[in-house]
C-alpha cells in the first residue's frame, strides 16, 4: 500500500476531492491510504502561527520551519518528501510513475510569499512545480500530484488499457479522440476512423500522436527561447549591478585612504611643529 502524507494549513481541503472518483477507488481497493496533517497543530501559540515576516524585509509573509519539521517527524516521513515549489522540477509522468511504485510520499503545501528556505535545504527531498505561474497555496498542486499517482496503481482504474494509451505513458502526446455522433454541426470525424480498419487507425493514431508531440516540442522549446532571453537581461542588470557597486566600493575605498593620507599628513605636520627649533636651543 502506498501511504500518502499531505501537510497542509488548509487539510479540509482534500476531504472531497479524496472520496471521490479515482483517489477514493483506489483507497477502496487498499492500494493507497491518505493522511492530512493540519501544520497549525504543530504550533506553540495561543494565534496557531505558521509565519512570520521576513528577514531582510520585503513584502509578504514566509511560513516558519518548525511546524514542518514538527508535522514530517510526527508521522516518521521517509523520502521522498516534496515540496510544492515554483522552484522545483516540473511535474511529469515519470514522477507520478516513481510516486506510485514507492511505499510512501509526503507532500508539503506552502501558502502566503514562500516557505522558510530551510524546509527546501534540509526537509524536503526535492520540490516540484506543476509550471511556470502561482498558485495562492500548494493544495491544488498537491492534488494534482495524488490523481496522476494514484491512477496508476492496480486496481484504481477499471481500464487499464485506457490509462496506457493516455499522452506521455511510454509516449508523447496521444492522438485526438472523437465519439459519437459522426457528424456534430458541420464537423466530421476523420474517415479513417470510421473504415473499420484497425492497422490503418493504429497507423493514424502513431503519426497524430507523433504529430501532435512534435507541435508540443517545438512550442515549449519556443517558451524556453523566450524564457532564457528574460534571464539573459536579468543577468546583464545583475553584473551591470555588480560593477556599479563595485566602483563605488573603490571610490568609497580612495576616499578613505585619502582621508587616512591627510590625517597621517596632519598629524606628521603636528608632531613637526611641536620639535624644539634649533634656533631656540641654549
Amino acid at each position: 500500500m502506498l501511504r500518502i502524507n499531505i501537510v497542509s494549513i488548509f487539510p479540509d481541503f482534500f476531504s472531497g476531492p479524496l472520496s471521490l472518483s479515482i483517489p477514493a477507488k483506489a483507497a477502496g481497493v487498499g492500494q493507497v491510504s491518505y493522511a492530512l496533517i493540519d501544520l497549525r497543530t504543530f504550533t506553540h501559540d495561543r494565534h496557531r502561527t505558521v509565519d512570520d515576516y521576513p528577514f531582510g524585509g520585503g513584502p509578504g509573509m514566509v511560513m516558519k520551519p518548525g511546524p514542518f519539521f514538527d508535522a514530517v517527524e510526527s508521522v516518521q516521513a521517509k523520502a521522498p518528501i516534496v515540496l510544492l515549489s515554483p522552484r522545483g522540477a516540473r511535474f511529469s509522468h515519470a514522477h507520478a510513475v516513481r510516486f506510485a511504485a514507492g511505499a510512501e510520499l509526503t507532500l508539503l503545501c506552502g501558502h502566503y510569499k514562500d516557505v522558510d528556505e530551510r524546509v527546501a535545504q534540509h526537509l524536503a527531498t526535492e520540490e516540484i512545480s506543476l509550471g511556470d505561474f502561482v498558485l495562492s497555496g500548494g493544495e491544488p498542486a498537491a492534488l494534482a500530484i495524488v490523481d496522476a499517482v494514484v491512477r496508476l496503481l492496480p486496481g484504481a482504474m477499471s481500464d487499464l488499457d485506457s490509462a496506457r494509451t493516455d499522452s506521455f505513458f511510454d509516449r508523447g502526446i496521444s492522438a485526438p479522440s472523437y465519439t459519437r455522433p459522426a457528424a456534430f454541426r458541420g464537423f466530421v470525424v476523420p474517415e479513417v476512423l470510421a473504415g473499420g480498419d484497425h492497422a490503418k487507425v493504429a497507423h493514424w493514431r502513431d503519426a497524430e500522436s507523433l504529430r501532435r508531440t512534435r507541435d508540443a516540442e517545438a512550442r515549449d522549446r519556443d517558451a524556453q527561447r523566450i524564457r532564457e532571453g528574460v534571464i539573459a537581461v536579468r543577468e546583464a542588470g545583475i553584473v551591470q549591478e555588480e560593477q556599479q557597486l563595485a566602483e563605488q566600493q573603490a571610490k568609497k575605498a580612495r576616499r578613505k585612504a585619502a582621508k587616512v593620507r591627510v590625517r597621517a599628513r596632519a598629524q606628521r605636520d603636528a608632531l613637526a611643529d611641536d620639535a624644539p627649533n634649533e634656533s631656540t636651543k641654549e
